[in-house]
């Protein structure tokens, strides 16, 4: 035969050992173990790709929590994102959200890991997951995934029930950061400077002096228990009758953090630890501690932004601890978002680390809706990225150098009312979310509907997000709503301003409320028992 021959019937019968493998890889991938070159996730190339990525987004993913107000606003970024909440808000206006209609038998919440536990067990949650699980493209046991302001073991057993990818480090990752006594020692290894402080136990009034004397810190102290927010745990103490008032809480620890106390202003930073470095939001002021807002001394109720809230030193130095904090937290194992708090002391200027926050925030409402994150992407949506199984690339320094620079900072404020008279009420009318205008006189007028900050268009303007709602109860530290607007909250001296002050007016003149006869029944102590907690 010749060789033209042999080539010929080469072409027309093909090997039997080819023909073998080419059968293999063909059975390979019908089983779905081998993926070809098409198959694989395409390289998101920064962030025109990342934006068209979420645009796209037929993942189901939820934010489930009490509210919607953290997130607020996510689900215009990212296709199929949904709000699953205790609370409605909007009164079954918003189109992205849903609440459960049925109040099922439950035990008193303590926590709003409680909320998310009860939520995930709502067979009206459970059929909602279920119907868009079936209308997207996972295979069956996957229903999408979850975020959550707080939550914990337990939640994470529940939404791996529901088939439901808790996007954040485990629960006992995040629970060991959230320790205040921990957070201190993991930025002495990142190199972050703390207020002066000594980690002990605590027996006594005179036993904390001796801990004071061994630090150096004086008389005049800060003393913080491991966990609590918004100043439910921070006790500010320069006598024995202020000790007196909190011995209980402090004595029961095992360790508490003893600081010096300062002259400070409190400030706040946001970051999201990415697979390419720490991107790092601009620094918040925070509102601590008004009266007209909340009952607690050292209690968050607000934050703002603005470009020349701070001087360019301190926005710098906390730009680089916030970095060198989150790269630690890398090497930890933790990814995705967290805010730090600062106090700078206005004494000699330095700026410290006061605590860190290993989730989504109160003020991520305003570090997401400001003009650098508008203009870019939101914090939260790299957060989400890193949980995709999405290859990307991404110049965090470029980011960062964006988002540091004082035309890409628009000012906003928000401020959160919290019920502050020592006394229970039942709330009879309360004003509709959306968007309030205030005239001359400093009365307000419900303008419209509206989800989105962002529609405030000017000054007289705010949107409100309400919390308690008709039929809910008052108390000392309920939460009875927050207020948004553009523009300063606080003066230059850090007090808070007449228009701020107005509209704090406005909005309680627009609750009314009753104090009951008696209180005792088993329905009466059930309703009381939202707020009595951290909530955002």
């Amino acid at each position: 035969m010749t060789k033209k021959k042999t080539l010929t019937a080469a072409k027309k019968n093909p090997a039997p050992a080819k023909k073998t493998k080419a059968v293999r890889v063909s059975a390979a991938k019908r089983k779905g173990t081998l993926k070809s070159a098409a198959d694989k996730p395409k390289l998101l190339r920064g962030l025109p790709d990342i934006r068209r990525f979420f645009y796209r987004n037929e993942v189901p993913i939820y934010f489930i929590s009490a509210t919607s107000f953290n997130v607020l606003g996510a689900d215009e970024w990212i296709k199929s994102f949904r709000f699953i909440t205790y609370i409605d808000c909007f009164d079954g206006l918003h189109p992205s959200s849903f609440t459960p209609q049925e109040e099922l038998p439950h035990e008193e919440f303590q926590s709003i890991e409680d909320i998310n536990n009860y939520l995930l067990e709502h067979k009206e949650v459970h059929d909602f997951i279920e119907k868009r699980r079936a209308a997207s493209p996972l295979k069956r046991g996957k229903a999408g995934k979850a975020m959550f302001l707080m939550f914990d073991e337990k939640t994470e057993k529940l939404a791996r029930k529901l088939g439901l990818e808790v996007i954040f480090p485990p629960a006992k990752l995040r629970t060991f950061m959230d320790n205040k006594v921990n957070t201190n020692r993991i930025a002495e290894k990142a190199d972050v400077a703390c207020v002066p402080y000594v980690l002990s136990p605590v027996k006594n009034y005179k036993h904390l002096l001796q801990v004071s004397a061994k630090g150096k810190l004086g008389s005049d102290l800060v003393v913080q228990t491991p966990f609590g927010d918004s100043g439910h745990t921070t006790f500010f103490i320069n006598s024995q009758a202020e000790y007196d008032k909190h011995s209980k809480e402090i004595e029961a620890e095992k360790e508490c953090k003893v600081m010096k106390r300062i002259n400070c202003r409190g400030a706040a930073m946001e970051a999201c630890v990415t697979q390419h470095g720490t991107i790092v939001a601009p620094l918040l002021t925070e509102l601590v501690g008004f009266k007209e807002l909340t009952p607690y001394k050292g209690g968050w109720c607000g934050n703002e932004i603005y470009a020349d809230a701070f001087t360019p030193k301190i926005r710098r130095k906390a730009r680089q601890y916030a970095q060198r904090f989150g790269d630690q937290l890398r090497k930890e194992g933790y990814k995705g978002y967290f805010e730090l708090d600062f106090l700078i002391d206005q004494d000699n200027g330095e700026i410290y680390l006061g605590e860190l926050n290993p989730r989504i925030t109160g003020a991520s409402s305003i570090t997401n809706h400001a003009v650098f994150a508008l203009s870019d992407a939101p914090l939260h949506l790299f957060h989400v990225l890193e949980w995709m199984d999405q290859p990307y690339t991404l110049n965090v320094r470029a980011i960062n150098s964006r988002w540091a620079r004082p035309e890409n900072i628009d000012s906003w404020g928000q401020l959160v009312i919290k019920f502050t008279k020592e006394s229970v009420e039942r709330v009879t009318e309360a004003p509709r979310s959306g968007i309030w205008r205030m005239n001359d006189q400093g009365n307000i007028t419900f303008s419209r509907m509206d989800t989105r900050r962002r529609a405030v268009e000017d000054e007289t303007e705010a949107f409100f997000l309400r919390i308690s709602r008709k039929g809910d109860w008052f108390y000392e530290g309920a939460d009875m709503g927050i207020l948004v607007m553009r523009g300063r909250m606080m003066t230059d001296d850090f007090q808070l301003n007449e228009r701020s002050r107005k509209w704090i007016d406005a909005i309680k003149r627009e609750y009314k409320s009753v104090v009951p006869r008696s209180l005792g029944t088993q329905e009466e102590q059930a309703i009381l028992e939202i707020g009595g907690f951290k909530m955002m």
